[in-house]
């Protein structure tokens, strides 16, 4: 189980006083994945055009490089705003398999100071089942403290 109280400490120690959104979606993405062995792929996806997402800093191996908001777990968490929590993702009917390794997947939607949505947070694990509401809920809180 990840100490996310320590996680939130460590993150936000190191992002203090960084505006510049790259990063610290780097600075984040390096420290969840490295923080619990379930994350087989940590990364974002950001927003870069009108229901478009693009990948942006991640660990793990590689990634989709263009995902639309109407395609996937991340198109999902994009395109409804909402937390995604796909507990095996082969009952996902649209799952986009970047890695075959995936097993399921949390998806929490990013938004800067001004509510706007710049990126979604995708992490992956190579287990079913690796994730639940109450690791959406700590990452979320974690994210709103680094971006606002």
């Amino acid at each position: 189980m990840i100490d996310y109280e320590g996680l939130t400490k460590r993150v936000l120690s190191l992002t203090k006083g960084e505006h510049d959104q790259v990063s610290l979606m780097a600075t984040v993405v390096c420290e969840v994945h490295w923080a619990d062995n379930r994350f087989d792929w940590t990364g974002f996806y950001r927003v870069v055009g009108p229901n478009l997402l693009k990948i942006g800093p991640y660990q793990g191996s590689h990634g989709c490089l263009t995902i639309p908001f109407s395609r996937g777990v991340c198109g999902a968490a994009a395109r409804t705003g909402k937390i995604q929590i796909v507990s095996d993702v082969s009952e996902f009917s649209d799952h986009i398999a970047c890695s075959a390794s995936t097993q399921s997947e949390l998806v929490i939607p990013v938004r800067d100071k001004d509510k706007n949505l710049i990126a979604v947070f995708d992490m992956d694990s190579n287990t079913i089942n690796a994730f639940d509401e109450y690791d959406a809920n700590q990452i979320s809180n974690l994210l709103v403290e680094v971006f606002k």
